[in-house]
């Protein structure tokens, strides 16, 4: 069987069969390894290449995708890491350096980027600390220092992006529509073009990891994840989701939560409708765990930035309450613990530009990477910690003194006029052009106006007017229950009962 898989699956990839192709790719290729290869790994290239004239691309193809299922299904060795490593090099060489005569499902091509950025975040997870690795791994590591490397994994992606000319095809009118019904763009292969286009969300994935979110965001362009009509690729649910993720990830840490909140919502919404859609497929655990952690972010955004309840429909606010409503009232209450736990399980596994050096295999560069990310965090978090108290005293008057305020808050003055600078703090709407990624127009996201004004006695007051977010009233709310009222009366007055045993049935009028 799987004899005949590889001999089928090469001949479909020769005559460019692509509704075969992906029908063995997604559906037998699973199926086999989970009858035959479960916990182990598929046979290597050496055993099967005969079968197939030694073609020296379906090879590269055959060993990207038995690496990928001994990453998912066993635990790798160094030497699987690394032959999996030059793997992808020469693959993606030969896809940079020629124009090949293939066409593969986007869904491969999609798997393809994806797998290259989580080996390398597994590959440094593994070097990243170095206890318990034996003599010999410790000297093939020290001798192996360009292995998974983040500049050349870097490179590598740009490459692919700057080779694809995906940018400029993507900037043009209609340039996304066209490439994804596959006209005008390289018609005698489709893998150099999507694999340029899934390089941009790679990128924006690696930068974040490495902690450089502005660099991230930057590198995604065109593509504009507050722009969906150019989002073609719909269909392949985690590609969305991995580009929403890491983009709401960034806004979080760049403190622009009404960004993160936009981007959360819509992402959140998106998956409620295809998940059903995925629950027989191998990637429904990924989507869920995805979606736990979208949460958990939009739990965050909403503690630290009360005007996101604006942007987020009903139904999302309404899973947010039940999963994380207990955890936004601590954080709310100003407990850093709920965020720190929350953070910890939404965040991404970053990964540290320094590897620990073999010959003295002492100390974790994974939680060097992890620990600057939380602090940066923590340090936000922390210059907020007065401000759920300050704005419960705030709705209290329309007009207080500041030294009245202080005295409540049990501040000082200048503490207070820290807090309330951070108040008046606003975020930015992004309003991309196919440009800078930062660049946007301010917004007010304070749930509080207010102003400082001097009273007649000169004292320094603070005039208070709680704001009203639009579209907060709860007549959305109301008319989505009705609705859900009238379609259970309607289904209740369909029903037709059974007679009761004994009863006689009713009599059926003529027409």
């Amino acid at each position: 069987m799987v004899q005949d898989f590889v001999v089928y699956f090469y001949r479909h990839i020769r005559e460019r069969n692509i509704r075969e192709i992906f029908v063995m790719y997604s559906h037998t290729f699973p199926h086999l390894s989970e009858r035959f290869f479960k916990g182990v790994a598929w046979p290597p290239v050496e055993a099967v290449s005969h079968l197939v004239d030694n073609d020296h691309v379906f090879c590269m193809l055959y060993k990207e995708m038995c690496f990928r299922h001994l990453h998912a299904a066993a635990k790798p060795t160094l030497a699987h890491r690394i032959a999996s490593w030059e793997n992808y090099r020469e693959f993606f060489s030969v896809i940079l350096s020629s124009h090949l005569n293939v066409q593969l499902p986007n869904q491969w091509l999609w798997d393809m980027v994806d797998e290259f950025v989580y080996q390398y975040q597994a590959f440094a997870q593994y070097r990243g600390n170095l206890s318990g690795k034996s003599i010999e791994e410790l000297d093939v590591l020290a001798a192996s220092p360009k292995v998974w490397d983040s500049q050349t994994v870097l490179q590598i992606l740009n490459d692919l992006v700057s080779q694809s000319d995906i940018r400029g095809i993507l900037s043009k009118p209609g340039g996304a529509e066209a490439l994804y019904v596959g006209e005008g763009y390289d018609l005698q292969s489709n893998v150099q073009t999507m694999l340029g286009y899934f390089s941009l969300v790679g990128l924006l994935r690696v930068h974040s990891v490495l902690g450089d979110y502005v660099a991230g965001l930057q590198a995604l362009a065109p593509l504009n994840p507050f722009n969906r009509r150019h989002l073609f690729t719909t269909k392949i649910a985690m590609s969305n989701i991995t580009l929403f993720y890491y983009s709401a990830f960034a806004y979080l840490m760049l403190q622009r939560y009404l960004d993160a909140a936009k981007c959360l919502n819509f992402i959140l919404g998106y998956i409620s409708k295809v998940k059903a859609h995925h629950q027989r497929g191998p990637g429904y655990d990924q989507i869920l765990k995805k979606n736990e952690q979208l949460y958990a972010l939009l739990a965050i955004s909403s503690a630290l930035c009360p005007a996101v309840s604006r942007l987020v429909d009903e139904n999302v606010q309404v899973l947010l309450r039940e999963k994380y409503g207990e955890k936004v009232r601590l954080m709310n209450s100003g407990q850093p613990d709920a965020y720190e736990e929350l953070f910890a399980y939404a965040c991404p596994k970053f990964v540290s530009r320094r590897f620990v050096d073999p010959a003295n295999p002492q100390g974790n560069a994974n939680m060097e990477a992890y620990k600057p990310q939380l602090n940066q965090f923590l340090s936000v978090v922390e210059a907020q910690r007065h401000l759920p108290a300050l704005k419960q005293f705030l709705r209290l008057y329309t007009s207080i003194t500041l030294s009245k305020l202080a005295s409540l808050a049990e501040l000082d003055e200048a503490s207070l006029r820290a807090q309330l600078a951070l108040m008046h703090a606003s975020t930015q709407v992004v309003t991309w052009n196919g440009g800078d990624a930062l660049a946007g127009t301010p917004q007010p996201a304070g749930d509080l106006d207010f102003a400082l004004e001097r009273g007649e006695d000169g004292q320094e007051m603070v005039v208070v007017q709680e704001s009203r977010a639009a579209g907060a009233s709860g007549s959305a709310f109301l008319v989505s229950h009705i609705q859900k009222l009238q379609d259970i009366v309607t289904e209740l007055e369909g029903i037709v009962l059974a007679p009761a045993p004994g009863a006689s049935a009713p009599a059926v009028a003529a027409n």
